[in-house]
């Protein structure tokens, strides 16, 4: 009788402690929950709000979808979307081949790896602002070390930044050196997640090297490819700091380097249209929602 009294106390006793446990687990979440709420949530809809506004950040007029046909009618928009999708395309398609590549060539070394790793990732934890100073310097038409380098080889020099044909290319270069330390570390880290097994049995059936990379590396990098696309392409459309310092919020010279995010600054705390930024702002996350489950789908990524 005495055991069966002393059980049901236990058991709340147990679930009492359970509780505590969960409440003090919730109150070390609360700031961040907090913080959330106030720098993440309460903008989103703010923004969204403002875009049926017209503001100047003290009068607000309802205008309902103006904002929004105004935005869809300007070429300066589409000439945004246009560079901003150009530049996060190009770099995608030459970061992640030239950057897998280099991964499988330091994996197949045995002396000087974490050497080689740190190198590569260096530029990666380099302030994207400073990098793209530097690149100024780079690429400066008539002093720069890229055409000493082009003009050294023999090869045609470019007036890169000064010229809207070619500035493109130089931010396209700049975002590679950037982000290409990342795609290496990535890489590395499911090359070395692959099963010895799989070399092993296909040396025996006499595989070469060469073989078992298109055979056995490549199919196995799936899932890694996939991430480092749509882990690109978001950051890709979301592209400011470093267009910002070559090219201003007008992306100079002719616009050739305004993105999305540039036109948003430029219209917002540029020209005090709060209404026509947020309005833009909605858009491109439109863009970016459906970019990436386009993007999901495509490459059946999990997450």
């Amino acid at each position: 009788m005495k055991t069966a009294i002393e059980a049901p106390a236990n058991v709340q006793s147990s679930r009492n402690k359970s509780m505590k446990s969960t409440i003090t687990w919730y109150l070390f979440l609360l700031p961040t929950f907090l913080g959330i709420a106030c720098f993440i949530v309460y903008p989103v809809f703010e923004s969204f709000r403002l875009s049926f506004y017209n503001s100047n950040g003290t009068i607000e007029t309802w205008v309902g979808f103006s904002n929004y046909e105004r935005v869809l009618g300007q070429s300066a928009f589409w000439n945004a979307v246009y560079n901003t999708f150009y530049i996060a395309f190009f770099q995608l398609l030459l970061a992640i081949p030239i950057g897998f590549v280099l991964a499988s060539m330091i994996n197949r070394i045995h002396r000087f790896k974490s050497l080689f790793k740190v190198l590569f990732f260096l530029p990666n934890v380099t302030s994207i602002v400073a990098a793209a100073m530097i690149f100024m310097f780079i690429l400066q038409p008539e002093v720069g070390l890229m055409n000493h380098i082009l003009d050294t080889l023999g090869l045609q020099t470019s007036p890169w930044l000064s010229d809207p044909a070619t500035s493109k290319w130089g931010v396209i270069l700049l975002t590679i050196w950037h982000w290409i330390g990342f795609v290496i570390i990535i890489c590395l880290a499911n090359l070395q997640a692959i099963s010895p097994e799989l070399y092993e049995a296909s040396e025996i059936d006499g595989a070469t090297s060469l073989q078992q990379w298109f055979f056995i590396t490549i199919p196995n990098m799936k899932g890694t490819f996939a991430f480092l696309l749509i882990m690109g392409w978001i950051s890709g459309l979301q592209r400011f700091q470093e267009i910002f310092v070559l090219g201003g919020a007008g992306g100079s010279p002719s616009r050739s380097l305004q993105t999305m995010v540039a036109l948003i600054y430029e219209r917002g705390f540029g020209g005090f249209e709060f209404g026509i930024a947020s309005a833009i702002t909605v858009l491109l996350f439109l863009i970016i929602l459906l970019f990436t489950v386009f993007n999901l789908k495509l490459t059946r990524l999990k997450l």
